[in-house]
């Protein structure tokens, strides 16, 4: 009871309050004066000592910067100190996540943010942690991922994609930048990779992919060293890259025959299958039969048959017996009405031929020469020289001369049509010149081809003389068995045709 009294009771205020407050009662108009010529110097001092300061959590995320003391994005990396350097490299990079549409100070200001991360990465002053990696992905996000206006320019065909204008994206300048920061930093040796993959993740691939189809070729190339080295880096990423990169030319091949990036993928593609492990998997072959056969398919392959040659002759070169199978393809997919796209085949076929080995060879020879044997005969004397022109190739002559007896019969046809019926000079010269190799190389053979060929035309001139005759007497029996009108309650009975049709 006695505790409560005493407390309510008002307590003495110390001695040392009073003093100083009265000290600096009196002291006040001596210190005013000074306020004001102290204050100058305190700004100066404050901007030197006080560089790190707070920012708004609109442009520090706290998902980002959790744990991570934001620093004013506009110091430059040389007015901190080491300890706050990284810190200061996840600010700009938050910094850098607005998208500017328009022309204007701070898009100016955003560009030299850019150009600054660039030589900071660069001089290896960084250190890719986890928040410094978030940041670094939802920049490049930020910047690179968007969506593509419609094409309204006619899909190209094989001999015109070179006349075609090309397409400049003029924020060039400014996602030249972002890219070479974000190769910058996937080359990084120190990057801890258990926690890059955690955001450069499927999501993160898959829009990155979608990149590829963007007109500006600058683009495509800089997308196409970033990916492959995304594919070497981070190995739990392959399949699924692969996966993705299917269904690009699956959609492109049988739905819209539309892509600007098919050879860069397949630039990609050809060093990738220079590392698959022998033997193939199942996997890979399924790769070959499915994804780059039906390449051949488009009207514009012509803009990326290099690249899909390579693939397809590395594949062979891993494994010889899929020769076969690339040849069955070739010929499954060989144009018709297209001569450009027939000069190609014809060119690729023979770069096939070199790498095929006997056994696969015989597998297919009889097909495949008898759609040479139509190449030789085409009226497109481009074509026909180009096939001509197979049987100077070394290992293809070596082959065809082991084989003579069956690809002599397919092909000495075609050679005698084009001596009696072909239109041009270069042609019928070059048809010559590969009869009087034929004779040295089995001058037997080429008579007995030269007698069933003549017995053959006996035979069709036999035959079409007894269709001819045929022909003679349904007319003169129809002439013959020509009634006038039948007038009505008259039976007219006509005879009986005595021509057996």
């Amino acid at each position: 009871m006695l505790k409560q009294i005493l407390s309510k009771l008002p307590k003495k205020v110390p001695k040392s309050d009073t003093s100083d407050s009265a000290q600096s009662d009196s002291g006040s108009a001596t210190t005013f004066a000074n306020v004001f010529q102290c204050s100058n110097v305190g700004v100066a001092i404050s901007n030197k000592l006080n560089a790190v300061k707070r920012v708004s959590s609109v442009v520090f995320p706290a998902s980002l910067s959790a744990g991570v003391e934001a620093v004013d994005p506009h110091i430059s990396f040389k007015d901190v100190s080491n300890i706050q350097k990284q810190n200061l490299f996840i600010s700009k990079l938050n910094l850098c996540c607005t998208v500017y549409d328009k022309n204007c100070t701070e898009k100016d200001v955003k560009h030299q943010t850019l150009v600054e991360l660039v030589d900071f990465v660069s001089s290896g002053s960084a250190k890719f942690t986890e928040p410094s990696i978030a940041a670094m992905c939802k920049m490049c996000a930020s910047n690179l991922f968007r969506v593509f206006p419609p094409k309204f320019r006619p899909s190209a065909t094989g001999g015109e994609t070179e006349d075609e204008e090309l397409m400049f994206d003029p924020s060039w300048s400014h996602l030249k930048i972002v890219y070479d920061l974000l190769l910058q930093f996937i080359n990084y040796n120190a990057l801890d990779l258990k926690v890059a993959k955690l955001h450069i993740d499927n999501a993160f691939i898959v829009r990155l992919l979608d990149l590829f189809d963007s007109e500006d070729p600058r683009e495509r190339d800089c997308l196409k060293t970033i990916l492959h080295r995304v594919y070497g880096k981070f190995m739990v990423h392959r399949p699924f890259i692969r996966k993705c990169v299917s269904n690009i030319i699956y959609r492109f091949v049988f739905e819209t025959e539309r892509h600007n990036g098919i050879a860069e993928l397949l630039e990609i593609f050809g060093s990738v299958i220079c590392g698959f492990a022998l033997p193939l998997k199942e996997e890979h072959t399924i790769f070959l039969c499915r994804v780059l056969m039906p390449l051949h398919k488009p009207k514009s392959v012509g803009s990326y048959h290099q690249q899909l040659t390579y693939c397809v002759l590395q594949f062979i070169d891993k494994d010889p017996t899929l020769a076969s199978t690339v040849i069955t393809g070739l010929l499954k997919y060989w144009p018709v009405t297209n001569s450009q796209k027939e000069l190609m085949f014809i060119s690729e076929l023979e770069e096939v031929l070199d790498a095929t080995i006997m056994t696969e060879f015989q597998k297919v020879m009889v097909p495949l020469f008898r759609r040479i044997a139509c190449c030789l005969n085409s009226y497109h004397y481009q074509v026909a020289e180009r096939a001509h022109l197979l049987w100077n190739n070394e290992h293809i002559f070596d082959v065809v001369s082991q084989n003579r007896e069956v690809i002599l019969p397919l092909v000495f046809t075609a050679l005698i049509h084009n001596t009696q019926n072909h239109w041009n000079r270069a042609v019928l010269n070059q048809t010559e010149n590969m009869r009087k190799m034929l004779s040295q190389m089995d001058e037997e053979l080429v008579l007995a081809c030269q007698l069933k060929l003549e017995e053959e035309d006996s035979r069709s001139s036999a035959a079409a003389e007894q269709r001819r005759v045929t022909w003679e007497r349904l007319e003169a029996a129809a002439t013959a068995n020509i009634q006038p009108i039948a007038v009505a309650g008259d039976v007219v009975a006509s005879p009986a045709c005595s021509v057996a049709c």
